[in-house]
């Protein structure tokens, strides 16, 4: 590959097709990111694991790294708590996670492949008997609202991006919403009071990236209070545009949703709000549930209700997750249910992409299967990858939705007991995204124990 002119990075980026955009060091073709390692002990660095240091410039580096007052400026805000949302974990561990706060995809796979392979085919067995008797009423829900019409026909700010299947999702995700009760679409004539006692004045987007989701609340609700809740740094256009709305609060919180306190926010307090996030990473779902509903008291911000797309469960953690007593409930261990979120990355692996069917033929075409013999469940296999390797790809994808389904359906449970009115549809055709579940909840429930 012919070196780029000009000051960029020369290193090929096969999977984006292009160099890389970073400035590259003097005296050489590369940034420090690509050029090549000097010899010695590499360590990530404590601060900041996304990065690596020498051992011996490790005690220096600590001490100026980029993220070093970064980290000091966040822990400063007054609703920062460290891991007040972060779920709590036995003091007593067994097998993998012992000494460990997150149990990565590779400790997970060589769990599974650890085990013998009729403990394999019992996991399974019990996977579908749980998945039978708790999944079978979750239906689509493809919403179009009317109240979005200015977004589905492009008359909005030609600034702001638009790309259709997004429209669709967040629409999708508002009707919802409006569907349940837990949103107000306001008179096209007459502004929507705070004193309503039906009007959500204020929205909360945990992982909102750069808001769109948001700006689309805003844009056709007309919510006046709006907070932005991502530990990431982004080009802030949806802000921009937000910020010229009249009478509109927009407060971004750049912290990590595990340590926020949403109680401490001053300007939240008793306010009613609803709650949004789409495709929110793995167990960044529950640390949002946890955050919204786990303490609640007179001065707390008022959960008018919630809509959560859910994806990555590959990345749950045992530690994190919402209903621990639902997975333990249903005979399944904590090392279980680590398999079952390294089963759940099979359901939108590349070897079936999108031609997955919805959840109502996940079932039909596995009893097929069944009947046909074509379910791998050959025991003269010795080992646990020799199965996975012979099962055929839509098997695997048919076991990773059903886990996949499982974990929100224990969420779900975890948000009616906290007096919410709380399902799981289907809010977006598979053909748009595989990750099509949404955790939807509304109004308080009149008559509770």
């Amino acid at each position: 590959m012919a070196a780029r002119s000009g000051s960029r990075c020369n290193f090929w980026l096969p999977k984006k097709k292009r160099s890389c955009a970073n400035t590259r060091i003097e005296s050489s073709l590369f940034c420090g990111n690509h050029s090549q390692r000097s010899d010695g002990q590499w360590l990530p660095c404590p601060i900041d694991p996304s990065h690596s240091v020498l051992q011996e410039n490790l005690e220096s580096h600590v001490k100026r790294c980029p993220l070093l007052k970064q980290n000091v400026a966040l822990s400063g805000q007054v609703f920062y708590q460290k891991g007040i949302n972060a779920g709590n974990q036995e003091e007593e561990e067994e097998n993998i996670g012992s000494c460990y706060s997150v149990v990565t995809s590779e400790m997970k796979r060589s769990l599974v492949y650890g085990m013998s392979v009729s403990t394999f085919h019992q996991l399974v067995k019990k996977i579908e008997e749980v998945h039978g008797g708790i999944c079978n009423d979750i239906e689509d829900s493809h919403l179009s609202p009317e109240a979005c019409n200015i977004w589905f026909n492009k008359e909005i700010d030609r600034k702001l991006p638009f790309q259709e299947k997004h429209v669709l999702q967040q629409g999708s995700i508002l009707g919802n919403l409006e569907k349940i009760g837990a949103l107000k679409r306001c008179n096209t004539n007459v502004e929507c009071s705070e004193k309503d006692e039906d009007s959500v004045p204020a929205v909360v987007e945990f992982g909102a990236g750069r808001g769109y989701l948001t700006q689309m609340l805003a844009d056709c609700y007309g919510v006046k209070k709006v907070y932005l809740v991502e530990r990431k740094s982004y080009k802030l256009k949806a802000d921009r545009s937000l910020r010229q709305k009249e009478n509109l609060v927009l407060e971004r919180m750049r912290i990590d949703i595990e340590d926020l306190n949403l109680n401490a926010v001053e300007s939240l307090q008793g306010v009613p709000y609803v709650a949004v996030g789409k495709h929110l990473c793995g167990p960044a779902t529950d640390l949002s549930l946890r955050c919204c509903l786990s303490r609640q008291d007179g001065e707390s911000p008022v959960l008018r209700g919630l809509a959560i797309a859910t994806c990555c469960h590959h990345l749950c953690q045992w530690k994190s997750y919402i209903n621990k007593e639902y997975i333990i409930g249903m005979g399944i261990s904590k090392d279980e249910f680590h398999a079952l979120t390294w089963f759940t990355s099979w359901a939108v692996d590349d070897d079936h992409g999108s031609k997955v069917p919805g959840v109502e033929g996940i079932d039909l075409i596995a009893s097929k299967e069944e009947e046909d013999g074509d379910k791998v469940e050959d025991d003269s296999l010795s080992s646990v990858e020799e199965v996975v390797k012979k099962m055929k790809p839509m098997e695997r994808a048919f076991l990773g939705f059903k886990c996949k389904q499982i974990i929100d359906a224990g969420r779900m449970k975890w948000v009616k007991k906290h007096e919410l009115d709380s399902k799981l549809v289907k809010y977006i055709p598979a053909s748009i995204s595989p990750e099509n579940t949404l955790l939807v909840a509304g109004k308080l429930s009149p008559v509770l124990a």
